[in-house]
């Protein structure tokens, strides 16, 4: 891909692209260095750190002024008062944008087993957020068929109001997988989910600081991930980006923009960001 990205749609999607965050102590003040006031800022969820964790942290860097996404993992949610009770602290510091995963505590710390649940509670309580995201698997998800993935989308569709593709790699894959999606009459706006310029030591480092427990199970889960990141030439994210340009420019497709995975490394992320973007090009 040139230094400057040329195509509309998906200069924009970078304009606008969200970044994902752990909730670490130094991500705040990492944040705050390199990252542009006003940007979207997803904060992930784990079941080693609980949800406290994903909560302090989005209100800590909504104050500074970005827009927070918090993830709100249904397996970690107790039960729907425990949901109410987290909604009325979201949306006391502004919050109007919730990411629903199903998570990987195992067990479950109550009721809710899966996003579904969780989701369609939302809507009963009065919907108090404008936009709910869920997962979507461009790629095999290690433990569910694809098409009971499609299925989950095409149930939760009336309570949500887009899909967040899990990392991709190939190009073909996700067209496959968006052609799917419509062709079932699942037309939720979809965000791309793409790694940013990962470096394998850092982001080894990060799985490491995240807690043992929960790197293996990612590790265990997602291999094929770390190899194809941590490949020489393997994965770049601008092929990717290039290969899917047209995308972001096609209605029909529902591609609205982009999720990037950062795994904390924001500084590098915003500076690959900018050098895609580059000057505004001349007509």
């Amino acid at each position: 891909m040139a230094s400057t990205v040329r195509s509309a749609g998906l200069r924009a999607a970078l304009t606008a692209a969200r970044y994902e965050v752990l909730p670490t102590a130094s991500i705040e003040a990492a944040v705050l260095e390199s990252v542009p006031l006003g940007t979207t800022l997803t904060v992930t969820a784990s079941a080693g750190k609980g949800l406290d964790a994903t909560l302090d942290c989005a209100e800590r860097l909504a104050s500074h002024g970005y827009q927070v996404v918090p993830h709100v993992a249904a397996r970690m949610v107790r039960d729907r008062e425990h949901l109410a009770d987290l909604a009325a602290r979201l949306v006391g510091f502004g919050v109007s944008n919730v990411f629903v995963p199903a998570g990987d505590a195992d067990p479950p710390a109550g009721d809710y087993h899966g996003s579904l649940e969780l989701i369609r509670d939302l809507t009963e309580l009065g919907r108090p957020f404008a936009q709910v995201g869920i997962t979507g698997y461009p790629e095999s998800h290690p433990s569910i068929s694809d098409d009971l993935a499609i299925q989950a989308m095409w149930d939760k569709r009336a309570h949500a109001t887009y899909v967040v593709g899990n990392l991709c790699f190939d190009p073909v894959e996700l067209r496959t997988w968006v052609r799917r999606m419509r062709a079932r009459g699942i037309n939720l706006p979809v965000l791309m989910g793409v790694p940013g310029p990962v470096e394998r030591t850092k982001l080894l480092a990060m799985a490491t600081k995240i807690g043992v427990g929960e790197s293996t199970r990612f590790l265990a889960k997602n291999a094929s991930i770390f190899a194809r990141i941590a490949a020489p030439g393997g994965f770049s994210p601008e092929r990717l980006l290039s290969r899917t340009a047209d995308l972001f420019n096609d209605p029909v497709t529902g591609v609205a923009g982009l999720h990037l995975f950062t795994f904390n490394q924001v500084a590098e992320t915003e500076r690959w960001r900018q050098r895609l973007l580059g000057p505004v090009p001349v007509r």
